[in-house]
């Protein structure tokens, strides 16, 4: 039996709470939001919502906190997550988008230019003939880093952190301040990796803060506190070439519209998911940025790229004509290739997203040349793959991540289009739990875009597609994964 974990219609606004005990008890004195919460039963109500049945497998289960994190300082708010990781020092860094938010979520803001017609306009290219819309909200700076009682430690980058472009990332100094965030990691050493997935034809020239260098196809490197290191690759690249190494700046490789990246502690090497216009995994030296190796779906080198591709970036492609015909191991790598996450054994897990599906590789064998027409396992470093939800006409593999117990047994799996989290037993392969459903409740989901887990097991979660908000979800039971589940990630329930 698999774990299911459901969610009610948490009640997280207390207006409905007060109005109910209004009409079944005489009005009371509270003297406090916590009394008020736990007259209310908000944490047994909150328990009782996540149960955990399972007789052949088990998984941990997640309670939502409704509390992580804190309220910003100075008025600010989030856009869409492009990316969320933990540090080692268990600090989360959330990576966002100011330039998603709307006209009323960035009502704070004031006249910043004009626009063609010479209508004064906000930073984000909103109208504002009266100047400011209201007092709430601002954008804030596109990477923030909170500790783990949700306190922002610090926020800087972007067009929305005063003077970080005029002064801190300067194009004159190599550093080119991506045009949509898309993908962050902070590895052993404490730096910073950002990329970005912003193509030129929606951000050029629109508004203030508009990129106007074309598409995003490189990465940034920073010390932790914001100072600028390096850049792979250069701006503004025409067109995806899965197979290009000849190099941007300094040398380094030409990556195009990447999704994210991890850092290999061992050996200090970056494995890119390039990613919403290439097809590959590009590793490069994390020390220098020069390139190592790359390769494409079951680690071919080079890199066999989608013939019947018409565009770059999301969508549905390809693949659901190829689930349809039955052809459910397609040669290539589709847009988006959202990640490439290691493990501590060693494994590297792929989500290729635009096949709905995650590819298995031993990180030490991928990159050279390497030809597996056949798709055999054990060739070009190819290990396996897991399909998810592929009845799901769009992509569903969005991002994945491990359980910190000492195996790391569950891989979690979030699946964009329907809206969930899958805990899968990385022994088997087998979907064992899954929690979350679509909705703007505290707790539920709308495209679960990026998920990072800190060592006490419990998951962030980041979404986009206007949800722009980060949740955290508190681990209890198990620590890992174990046991028979379903062989098929993401079938359908009713």
């Amino acid at each position: 039996m698999i774990q299911t974990i459901k969610y009610p219609l948490l009640a997280a606004c207390l207006i409905p709470i007060v109005l109910s005990s209004a009409i079944t008890a005489p009005l009371q004195a509270q003297t406090s939001a916590a009394e008020a919460l736990t007259k209310a039963r908000v944490l047994e109500r909150l328990a009782e919502a996540w149960t955990a049945v399972t007789k052949t497998a088990q998984a941990p289960g997640f309670v939502v906190d409704p509390a992580w994190p804190k309220q910003l300082p100075h008025n600010w708010v989030i856009g869409d997550v492009g990316g969320i990781t933990v540090d080692n020092r268990n600090h989360v860094w959330v990576y966002h988008r100011p330039r998603a938010l709307s006209s009323t979520d960035s009502g704070a803001q004031g006249v910043a230019g004009k626009d063609d017609a010479g209508n004064a306009i906000s930073a984000l290219g909103f109208r504002r003939p009266y100047g400011r819309l209201s007092g709430c909200c601002a954008p804030a700076p596109s990477v923030l880093e909170f500790d783990q009682d949700g306190t922002l430690v610090q926020a800087w980058g972007g067009p929305s952190d005063p003077g970080f472009l005029e002064k801190r990332c300067r194009v004159q100094d190599g550093c080119t301040w991506p045009a949509r965030e898309h993908g962050i990691f902070v590895d052993h050493n404490d730096f910073v990796y950002v990329s970005g997935n912003g193509q030129g034809r929606d951000f050029h020239g629109q508004f203030p803060w508009a990129a106007n260098f074309g598409n995003d196809s490189h990465i940034l490197k920073f010390t932790r506190d914001g100072t600028f290191v390096y850049q792979i690759g250069t701006p503004g690249v025409k067109a995806p070439n899965s197979n290009d190494t000849r190099g941007g700046m300094n040398g380094t490789p030409q990556p195009y519209l990447v999704a994210d990246m991890n850092v290999d502690p061992k050996t200090n090497r970056m494995y890119v998911a390039d990613g919403y216009g290439n097809r590959r995994v590009l590793i490069v030296d994390a020390a220098t940025g020069k390139y190592v190796g790359h390769f494409g779906a079951y680690g071919a080198n080079p890199v066999v790229d989608d013939p019947g591709a018409s565009v770059e970036g999301e969508g549905v492609g390809n693949w659901a004509a190829d689930f349809a015909k039955g052809q459910m191991q397609p040669v290539n790598f589709r847009s988006p290739l959202h990640c490439a996450k290691l493990a501590s054994d060693g494994l590297l897990y792929v989500c290729d997203r635009g096949n709905n599906r995650v590819q298995i590789f031993t990180a030490s064998e991928v990159g050279p040349p390497c030809a597996n027409p056949t798709k055999a396992v054990g060739k070009c470093g190819y290990r396996g793959e897991i399909t998810v939800a592929p009845q799901t006409s769009a992509g569903t593999s969005g991002q994945v991540n491990f359980s910190t117990d000492p195996g790391q047994t569950c891989l979690y799996v979030t699946d964009l289009t329907n809206f969930t989290v899958y805990a899968v037993n990385r022994r088997n392969n087998h979907e064992v739990a899954r929690f979350g459903t679509g909705g703007r409740q505290a707790g539920n989901f709308h495209w679960p875009h990026a998920v990072a887990v800190d060592t006490a097991g419990n998951l962030y979660t980041g979404e986009v597609d206007g949800a722009s908000r980060v949740q955290r979800f508190l681990r209890y039971g198990p620590t890992g994964c174990t046991g028979e589940g379903a062989a098929q990630v993401g079938s359908y329930q009713q």
